[in-house]
């Protein structure tokens, strides 16, 4: 997307492997804004018609996978890849899960990865 994304480490930074990066420095380029997605489908009714969300997965990793290639769609419409994505906030019901969102996390972001916060919520819309 004409751009170039330096991921910038503080420099005492010990070597361990991290999921994201803790900064970004982006120059160039065209600045696309995703609404939030879950594994729910993108497009449903409103008001909600629960029969819509029948064939969400029950486990953590298949609702981060569908969440993920529910973002790819985004991400596909507008012309970008996960490479691009240089920011993201993620929500989880049950914090003690990350582990297994950051497993499948970084099958889609490898070697990009985006800065990130994590934050535990009482419920996902």
């Amino acid at each position: 997307m004409g751009r170039k994304i330096e991921h910038v480490n503080w420099p005492d930074a010990p070597d361990v492997w991290m999921p994201y990066a803790p900064a970004i420095k982006v120059s160039g380029g065209t600045m696309v804004f995703i609404a939030g997605v879950t594994a729910a489908p993108v497009y449903h009714s409103h008001p909600h018609v629960p029969e819509e969300f029948a064939s969400m997965p029950d486990d953590m990793e298949g609702q981060a996978r569908g969440t993920l290639e529910n973002l790819k769609k985004s991400l596909d419409a507008v012309g970008a890849t996960f490479a691009d994505v240089v920011v993201a906030n993620r929500f989880l019901t049950d914090l003690s899960q990350q582990d297994i969102l950051n497993k499948v996390w970084n099958e889609y972001v490898a070697e990009s990865k985006p800065t990130t916060t994590t934050v535990q919520v009482v419920q996902l819309a």
